[in-house]
């Protein structure tokens, strides 16, 4: 478990195991640690500076020999908190990098990229390609179509706010057609819903509309979700959609 714990934090195999030896000890040799750890003298060199680079290993001079020791436990903490201030600064320099990478990349009219996610987390890493990357213009609008009586029974009430938390933080407003046979759901600031007969329209899976990507979960007993990265899709099915919107808002 820790091992594992470890390697979540961003360590690789061998600088778990070196970080654990040295835990184990006062101090020790490359030499020592390659006997204790079975890696390769020449292996441990870089996997050490990386460690010290991390902050998790110091290095020591005794006369001229050098030893390496392990930095308390509690220093893990500080570098996980390195980490999520290094993944914020990243994370605000991709709204500036991203549509500079998408302008190199293919334009609109090419064939369209798939990608399929598989299980629960696929369904969030999935939410993260349609909603966690570039900026947000101030015009844009995401689509959703979803049946919440099956999304409430799937997944629990903070996977739910998960999934809608980067397009909340991002202030995106949205449109949806959903079904629900325990009432209305209220609409927020930037959001606008439209709830429909849940035995006249009976709606399978969710469905979401951003930018150029359409996202598809099936909520059956195989979860799994399609992403689709074409503008011209995305654009037919954003119309679809206000038709159908623009129509259940008459009869209302």
């Amino acid at each position: 478990m820790i091992n594992k714990f470890l390697k979540n934090i961003g360590l690789t195999d061998k600088e778990a195991a070196i970080y654990l030896e040295l835990l184990r000890i006062d101090k020790s040799s490359v030499l020592n640690l390659s006997k204790k750890t079975n890696i390769l003298r020449t292996s441990i060199y870089p996997i050490l500076d990386t460690l010290l680079e991390k902050g998790l290993v110091s290095e020591i001079k005794v006369g001229k020999k050098t030893y390496f020791q392990a930095e308390p436990p509690e220093r893990i903490g500080a570098y996980i908190e390195s980490q999520k201030i290094r993944l914020e600064e990243q994370s605000l320099l991709a709204g500036e990098y991203i549509p500079q990478l998408k302008s190199l990349s293919r334009q609109s009219g090419e064939k369209p990229i798939v990608k399929i996610y598989e299980g629960r987390e696929g369904i969030f890493l999935a939410n993260e390609e349609s909603f966690g990357y570039g900026k947000r213009d101030k015009d844009d609008i995401a689509y959703f179509i979803y049946p919440f009586d099956l999304l409430e029974n799937l997944f629990s009430e903070q996977e739910i706010k998960k999934s809608r938390a980067q397009r909340i933080r991002k202030k995106i407003k949205s449109q949806a057609i959903y079904t629900y046979s325990k009432g209305e759901r209220p609409a927020s600031e930037n959001s606008v819903r439209l709830k429909v007969d849940y035995k006249k329209y009976p709606i399978k899976c969710d469905v979401s509309i951003f930018k150029d990507t359409i996202k598809i979960n099936t909520l059956s007993k195989s979860l799994s979700s399609l992403v689709i990265k074409s503008q011209d899709i995305a654009d037919t099915l954003k119309s679809l959609f206000e038709i159908a919107f623009d129509s259940q808002k008459k009869e209302k």
